[in-house]
């Protein structure tokens, strides 16, 4: 049995979890999501925590509940608490503002970038340079993010480009005569 699927996922007093033999569904005070699970798997409410089981002893209903187990704990991390990522804009001129419904981004080209804000994501710029994108959907948050970053890539030179917060640049040395 996998390490990870031993350990029970918490689940907070606001959080309702229904489950059904082919999907989970969990309900918190930020909003609702479901997850499909493999037939491989059986999921148990016990007292507030719920158990990850892999029914048998299958190299691939071991690596499943491993997987489902992380993937239903995002779940109910995302109802109740939300996902964030903090994208920094480095570069002279880099700006970016949100609006309503898109995200226009400066990054040294000769034209704006509009980006289309997905449903279920919140895109915030508390200063120009810092975009902080929030959500239930943990893959969703992140997809958003890579979305946004693959716009201009941080360079390895001056470091230029759209980063997340907690990335490292290294910096190469330039060429001397």
């Amino acid at each position: 049995m996998s390490r990870v699927s031993k350990n029970p996922i918490p689940v907070p007093a606001n959080v309702e979890v229904t489950i059904t033999p082919s999907e989970v569904s969990v309900k918190g005070p930020l909003g609702n999501l479901k997850q499909r699970i493999s037939n491989d798997i059986s999921l148990e409410i016990n007292d507030s925590y719920i158990n990850v089981k892999a029914l048998n002893d299958s190299k691939h209903a071991n690596a499943m509940s491993g997987t489902t187990r992380a993937l239903v704990a995002n779940l109910v991390k995302g109802v109740s608490e939300g996902f964030e990522k903090k994208l920094l804009l480095v570069g002279v001129g880099y700006r970016a503002q949100a609006n309503a419904s898109n995200i226009n981004l400066m990054l040294g080209y000769s034209h704006t970038i509009d980006h289309t804000i997905p449903s279920g994501i919140t895109i915030e710029t508390p200063i120009q340079t810092e975009i902080i994108i929030k959500g239930i959907d943990k893959q969703q948050v992140g997809q958003v993010a890579a979305e946004i970053r693959s716009y201009r890539k941080p360079e390895p030179y001056k470091g230029k480009g759209v980063r997340y917060s907690d990335e490292i640049i290294i910096l190469k040395e330039a060429k001397k005569k």
